[in-house]
């Protein structure tokens, strides 16, 4: 293969149409190609904390951003971003200050009755972080993950995705019910397909007459948008959409004979789990604390929004995240100049990014960065202009109803001297496992890229 771009050799062109938060699409994305038959192309987020290792301010300012506009949609105000926030953001993206961009959105707008409905499991932070933005609002987050012992309310498809299976279970069955607003909350909007089928599975619930998207980048087609619309107001329903760019997508006719030119040359293989002794114990470069032992206020608070997610919850973790954020920051003993990875485990998006959030603000002096392990195969290229350049693969390791599988870690860097002096690993309960300690699970792989891990479980 020749030494141009990824990006050239793909054929995968970005257009841009309109940048509402001032900065362009391009600038919060990059490409890659999934392992997928289904649709051969991922839009890798720059701002999303998912695929790629990125500053927790940038990630949650970016959110909070997104949630301002939506709070304006529902006022029915102009939506609109300050030109000096639109100035913070492209600053944050080049890499300045990203806690600018987080202070000058952390008022939350004035309060909205309002349900927001992150999808899993690449949108359940960031639809988290807009719910953050709207002081009276609800989340609930579709999940993968059946739990036992709840009902499911609603199902709905995402075609393309590698698990397209999406199920609504609410602790509360009345969190859906009523007519207030429901806001999706997805990291793009590409076709709207995912979105309708949401749509109308709520709407056989409980009829509603208003909705609202809400994504980071917005690249459908003039005809899908105008197909999207339609098939709303067929309901009885108006909605908006709200994004911080939009752009258009140019795929070549064959995309699947360059992943065969790619594959030939420059695919980076994932690099296996390092053997380990079967009867090996964490030594003192491994630590593991529970998220109860540092303070965690109520065995049930919830620590996401997989059973939703109220005010009053988000009351009492805006309290106590201080406190746990220095307890937690005790346990990684992260030197200054130290650079800190949080990572979370695939839809355990958002309570990681908060505590790498509190990591950050409280010390200034150590790098932090947070992302997330993900069901999604995507084929990993160790070159210049490419969106995914390093990987690691490893089994499942909380018992998932569809049975195991691969799941993986991206852009950790290659092993060699670790990239990371420290790794955080946040799982719940039910990711607890002995797959997680075996000797090819997650802890294994992720040894080569740290000199300390920390285990942290949640409650």
């Amino acid at each position: 293969m020749s030494a141009r771009p990824v990006t050239d050799v793909l054929g995968i062109r970005v257009h841009p149409t309109h940048c509402a938060a001032g900065v362009q699409v391009g600038e919060l994305l990059g490409l890659a190609v999934r392992r997928n038959l289904r649709r051969a192309h991922l839009l890798v987020s720059t701002v999303l904390g998912k695929h790629v290792p990125t500053d927790p301010r940038l990630v949650y300012g970016s959110g909070r951003l997104l949630g301002g506009m939506v709070a304006d949609g529902l006022a029915g105000q102009p939506v609109r971003v300050p030109a000096s926030t639109s100035r913070l953001l492209r600053a944050a993206l080049a890499g300045g200050d990203a806690a600018a961009l987080c202070a000058a959105v952390a008022a939350p707008a004035a309060p909205a009755d309002a349900l927001v409905l992150g999808f899993a499991e690449t949108a359940t932070a960031l639809g988290h972080t807009v719910a953050d933005s709207l002081s009276g609002a609800d989340y609930l987050h579709s999940t993968r993950r059946p739990v036992p012992g709840v009902a499911t309310l609603g199902e709905f498809t995402e075609e393309h995705s590698h698990a397209t299976g999406h199920l609504l279970q609410p602790l509360d069955p009345t969190l859906l019910a009523g007519d207030r607003p429901l806001v999706l909350v997805d990291d793009e909007l590409s076709t709207g397909a995912t979105a309708l089928n949401t749509i109308r599975a709520v709407h056989r619930l409980a009829p509603r007459r208003r909705y609202m998207i809400a994504a980071l980048v917005d690249v459908r087609s003039p005809a899908e948008s105008a197909a999207l619309d339609q098939a709303v107001r067929s309901l009885g329903a108006r909605l908006t959409v709200v994004s911080l760019a939009g752009g258009r997508i140019e795929l070549p006719a064959v995309l699947a004979r360059h992943r065969a030119d790619l594959g030939a040359d420059q695919r980076a293989t994932f690099e296996p789990a390092p053997p380990v002794d079967p009867d090996h114990r964490p030594g003192p470069e491994s630590g593991r604390v529970e998220l109860t032992d540092l303070g965690w206020p109520d065995a049930l608070l919830p620590v996401g929004g997989r059973g939703g997610f109220t005010p009053a919850h988000r009351s009492v973790l805006d309290r106590v995240l201080p406190m746990l954020g220095e307890a937690l920051a005790g346990a990684v003993a992260a030197r200054p100049g130290d650079r800190v990875l949080v990572l979370g485990t695939e839809e355990l998006m958002y309570l990681p990014l908060r505590l790498a959030l509190t990591l950050a603000d409280a010390h200034p002096d150590t790098v932090v960065c947070s992302s997330t392990t993900t069901r999604s195969p995507v084929l990993v290229v160790a070159a210049s202009g490419y969106a995914v350049t390093s990987g690691v693969e490893f089994p499942a390791h909380d018992d998932p109803p569809d049975g195991p599988g691969p799941r993986y870690a991206y852009n950790l860097g290659l092993s060699g001297s670790p990239r990371w002096d420290r790794v955080v690993l946040v799982v719940d309960r039910a990711g607890d496992t002995p797959a997680l300690h075996a000797p090819d699970g997650l802890l294994a792989a992720l040894r080569p890229h740290a000199a300390r891990i920390l285990l942290v479980v949640t409650p």
